[in-house]
């Protein structure tokens, strides 16, 4: 079966596009850099070179691949530096949310491919109220901060485009936050050196509940999607959300550092705007719970605890699943 992967030398397709060469699929890898050409054939990929913004090079792409699935893994995130412009920082993975992944389902669609999954968020844009966690059936926030609402809108136009196409199956992976090699979350990353530099305050209470996910989980839970599950919406999560003020000393004391430092909320709202304030002390966590029953897949990385501790550096990937 011949798999197609957008965004193949992202943070997941890095990891995605070797385990599923080695699980046995042709992949077509589909990346804008040039310079990305070399690596993707060494894992056993056939490249391809293409703007995700370009319609008619994305559909020469897909025709000329002529995959059986598509995977949509493209943003246009190198590191968040300011949660007070978050729509601003998050402006070129909106317009791959939107445009990128119209041009996708077009050519998928004229291909006549049988599954279109597509990668989506959750955490942040689940409505913050209840103390439980959320499922794919909750809603999301009907009034995020207002420098969030651009890529909450940017999330409900691929998760509505993907789920409405016709003559495939869409499948919406609502990944949580990413943390292990390639991510800011990483013993190299940019998030974690601010950690380092206690620069990663907790707020207030730190009671914004967050749900993590390995890079590694991510890819396996991609390709667990390929075979498993009926069209829908799956978060794909660890078993443990957990509070700001729980995780990330456990995240400082993994990394070496020294504890985060604690500010207040009026401070937090001037340093990190009203989306720092709602992500450190309102957001809810997700629940894992139909993924792991409709794809049959478990996290490597059961809780972000033991990710921390053993995941954050160049892990070896990784085996696929028996078939």
């Amino acid at each position: 079966m011949t798999v197609f992967v957008a965004g193949a030398s992202g943070a997941v397709g890095h990891r995605l596009v070797p385990l599923l060469v080695a699980s046995g699929y042709d992949v077509a890898a589909m990346t804008r850099s040039p310079q990305k050409v070399d690596s993707l054939r060494a894992a056993g990929a056939e490249p391809v070179v293409a703007d995700g913004l370009d319609a008619g090079e994305v559909m020469r792409a897909i025709m000329r691949s002529k995959p059986e699935v598509v995977i949509h893994q493209m943003t246009g995130l190198t590191g968040v530096s300011s949660y007070k412009k978050f729509d601003e920082e998050f402006s070129v993975t909106n317009r791959l949310r939107t445009e990128g992944t119209d041009n996708l389902l077009n050519a998928a669609r004229a291909a006549g491919v049988r599954r279109f999954i597509a990668q989506s968020y959750g955490n942040w844009n689940y409505a913050r109220t209840g103390t439980g966690l959320k499922g794919e059936d909750d809603p999301f926030d009907p009034d995020p901060p207002a420098n969030q609402r651009k890529s909450l809108e940017a999330i409900r136009h691929l998760e509505d485009a993907v789920l409405g196409a016709q003559g495939m199956e869409g499948i919406v992976l609502r990944y949580a936050n990413f943390y292990g090699p390639g991510t800011g979350f990483a013993l190299d990353g940019d998030l974690a050196e601010l950690v380092r530099q206690r620069k990663f305050p907790i707020v207030g209470n730190g009671g914004g509940v967050w749900s993590f996910i390995h890079i590694d989980d991510a890819a396996t839970a991609t390709i667990a999607a390929i075979e498993h599950g009926a069209p829908g919406v799956y978060n794909i999560v660890d078993d443990e959300p957990a509070p700001v003020a729980v995780w990330l000393p456990e995240l400082a004391r993994a990394l070496g550092a020294k504890p985060p430092r604690r500010v207040p909320v009026w401070l937090g709202r001037l340093a990190a705007g009203e989306v720092g304030v709602s992500m450190m002390t309102q957001i809810r966590g997700t629940s894992n719970a139909k993924a792991k029953r409709e794809l049959g897949w478990q996290p490597r990385y059961r809780s972000w605890r033991d990710g921390f501790r053993d995941g954050l550096g160049d892990v070896a990937p990784p085996k696929p699943a028996s078939s």
